[in-house]
């Protein structure tokens, strides 16, 4: 075991007040490609770039288009959650970890048996009727051979935060709260560059901040243990070896 892994499993087993925020590099070991990826959306061959096809406005103005994108490159049924969700959700059941707070919409903390998982950015497996609020799962999308609609006649819309959208104000003071009072605040597979999720950070004040990145981040600087590495290796290591997992 490393030093760096050993001081992470140290920390783990010495706190009950953890909070983990993450990013879409917690969800690539499940097989998600993240946006900047040799798979991801940016490297996508579309007519528009991805933040305008998943903005408010394109999905209102041209629906149909949006949904052929979004059912090619939006929607994974099949993925599987990691040794870093189910790492996390064991501590959250030992009692050590309080909140999860996660840019992805991938609901994969959920499926690994998180329970306090603040999701910034929504979830797409969460639909709902923009007439009616009747709400659907996934399926009503996988099964539509086009625009999803609802039973009433109205359009159906994932339960994301499209670009031009605002993020949910009660997540929001959720994830603040949380932060501000960790005593322990984990960051993994996040670049730390998405705005104005990444600025939760700043609210954090204790001084055991946890970065594991493959990459660097404009937070290196302030971090008081640094791990360069799979973020499901090292935390499923890590809480393997106190006994979790």
């Amino acid at each position: 075991m490393s030093s760096a892994l050993r001081q992470l499993t140290d920390i783990l087993q010495n706190s009950d007040n953890i909070v983990f925020f993450g990013g879409a590099g917690v969800s690539t070991e499940s097989g998600i490609p993240d946006f900047r990826s040799e798979d991801g959306l940016y490297n996508s061959e579309y007519k528009y770039p991805p933040e305008t096809i998943l903005s408010h406005s394109f999905f209102m103005k041209q629906t149909s288009e949006f949904y052929q994108f979004y059912r090619a490159k939006m929607l994974h049924p099949n993925a599987r959650p990691n040794d870093a969700h189910f790492a996390l959700a064991a501590l959250e059941k030992n009692g050590r970890l309080k909140a999860v707070v996660t840019q992805n919409v991938d609901g994969l903390h959920h499926k690994a048996g998180s329970v306090n998982v603040l999701e910034l950015h929504g979830s797409r497996g969460r639909y709902y009727c923009m007439t009616c609020a009747e709400n659907y799962t996934m399926d009503v999308v996988l099964e539509a051979s086009d625009i999803p609609l609802c039973s009433c006649g109205g359009t159906i819309r994932p339960d994301v935060v499209l670009f031009e959208e605002g993020l949910n104000q009660h997540v929001i003071e959720k994830s603040v709260q949380s932060i501000r009072e960790a005593e322990v605040l984990i960051v993994g597979g996040t670049s730390l560059n998405v705005y104005p999720a990444a600025g939760l950070i700043q609210y954090y004040s204790g001084d055991k901040l946890i970065l594991i990145n493959r990459d660097e981040t404009q937070y290196d600087g302030h971090a008081n243990l640094i791990i360069r590495d799979n973020i499901g290796e090292t935390l499923g290591a890590a809480v393997r070896a106190i006994g979790l997992m």
